[in-house]
């Protein structure tokens, strides 16, 4: 796997080219960011003090720190704090409260949209979000439910709306089934997720074609797995957009051989952001997805978030391999994309 997919320069390069700096969004799995209390009513037990993995304050400040570094870096990179920050992995608002509580976010002067969901393990998905930027109007959860499968739980897609530069947007932000049982015999859950992210697109575009959607999310799926591609009706090329569809810019990621995460010493680009037509195709004057190079997102990695070696050296530095604690930062890379006039 090549070692950096945008570089400082680059990103130096597309702030220059534009009057208005363009805004990031960013898409980050967390890597299960559990407090260290135990929750009866969900499966907490193992992230405690008296758990398999001794879950204990030293080593949650440890992980709190970790992310803040690596969320200051990003905005670094910009010199500016990302406009929004969806997250996946987090047990509860109070986690997400933590990080950016920490020195080098505070200023930031972000603040969060969350909601508990009924996944078994109590882990939830939530944004982060600039008001100064993003004019929040609204928020909601919206439960995934298979008729077919009554008793399935997880987590639920999280949807905020409002305004950017007076242009209405809509994010969601979610996390997929995982393969849990196998890729193939799991693979009607994550069609299913994506079939009703797409109909909640369509909704909202259909109330008001002029909302740009994001999408965004640890998917489980490759960015060209059917769920994706079919699911979501999600384009690889922006010339092949056509109004309803939707674009992924981490299908050429993908196909140029950049991954978010290693498994069995294979990438996998799980960690998705998606985007409307309109964001594609925009009119001159108005937001639109920015290119950087022949890419249209980013993936966001440094030395330091990457494991130097043992079995798993080259990949994603972790907070634990099996039940000993590695220090790290995530299982998975940040993700990203710009908008901009």
């Amino acid at each position: 796997m090549k070692k950096f997919l945008l570089t400082g320069l680059f990103a130096a390069l597309i702030v220059a080219c534009f009057a208005q700096k363009p805004y990031k969004v960013v898409f980050y799995n967390f890597e299960n960011l559990f407090d260290t209390i135990n929750d009866p009513d969900v499966l907490d037990e193992e992230f405690t003090p008296e758990g398999l993995k001794r879950w204990n304050s030293t080593k949650y400040n440890k992980k709190i720190a970790n992310l803040e570094r690596v969320l200051f870096d990003i905005a670094v990179e910009d010199k500016d704090f990302p406009a929004v920050i969806g997250v996946s992995e987090i047990e509860n608002r109070n986690v997400m409260e933590d990080v950016i509580a920490q020195s080098k976010l505070a200023h930031a002067d972000y603040r969060v949209v969350h909601y508990d969901s009924p996944d078994l393990r109590g882990v939830d998905v939530g944004f982060y979000y600039r008001p100064d930027v993003f004019k929040l109007e609204g928020s909601a959860p919206i439960p995934f439910h298979m008729p077919e499968l009554p008793d399935f739980r997880t987590r639920d897609f999280v949807t905020m709306w409002g305004t950017i530069d007076s242009e209405p947007f809509f994010f969601l932000v979610s996390h997929w089934p995982s393969r849990l049982g196998g890729k193939e015999a799991s693979d009607p859950k994550r069609m299913a997720a994506a079939r009703r992210v797409k109909e909640i697109v369509d909704s909202v575009q259909c109330a008001n074609p002029a909302t740009k959607v994001v999408v965004m999310g640890d998917l489980n799926d490759d960015a060209t797995d059917d769920s994706i591609v079919e699911g979501l009706g999600a384009k690889g090329k922006p010339q092949e957009v056509q109004p309803g569809d939707m674009f992924n810019p981490f299908i050429a990621l993908l196909k140029a051989g950049y991954g978010t995460l290693a498994y069995r010493d294979s990438w996998n680009l799980f960690d998705n952001i998606v985007v409307s037509a309109n964001l594609v195709d925009a009119p001159a004057g108005t937001l639109r997805l920015l290119a950087v190079g022949k890419f249209y997102g980013g993936i966001f990695r440094r030395p330091y978030m990457i494991q130097k070696s043992g079995q798993y050296k080259g990949y994603p530095l972790r907070t634990f391999v099996g039940n000993d604690f590695q220090g790290g930062f995530s299982d998975h890379f940040p993700v990203y994309i710009y908008i901009g006039k």
